[in-house]
């Protein structure tokens, strides 16, 4: 399959990129590179992407597309999040396909996590 045109990266704000990047070590054991000091990438997480120092957040009530992630057990994957520092901001709910759960983690940034 070609990757011509598909969607291939992403790049996320981060206020606080230590802790950004000790809770997604911590929650879901992802490993980073450094790129000085206000930048560090992430890969082989479904879609390798990257964390850029900025004031700024992503937000779903603010127009930002949310990621979403998948877990084979939702209920310990929420627990991970919350153990690693992370804000449950819609605990999990049933919707066509599945069930999910809504989190920011430590920078601002809103992501998801569902499952069957």
């Amino acid at each position: 399959m070609s990757n011509h045109e598909k969607i291939n990266y992403v790049e996320f704000p981060a206020k606080d990129l230590q802790a950004t990047k000790s809770f997604f070590q911590s929650a879901f054991g992802w490993s980073f590179v450094d790129y000085g000091p206000d930048y560090a990438s992430f890969s082989d997480q479904g879609l390798d992407g990257g964390f850029f120092k900025a004031d700024l957040a992503a937000s779903s009530d603010r127009g930002s597309a949310l990621i979403v992630l998948y877990s084979d057990n939702l209920e310990q994957t929420e627990t991970k999040v919350i153990k690693a520092g992370g804000k449950i901001v819609k605990p999990i709910f049933s919707f066509p396909g599945g069930r999910r759960f809504h989190f920011i983690e430590p920078s601002g940034n809103e992501l998801a996590v569902w499952g069957a």
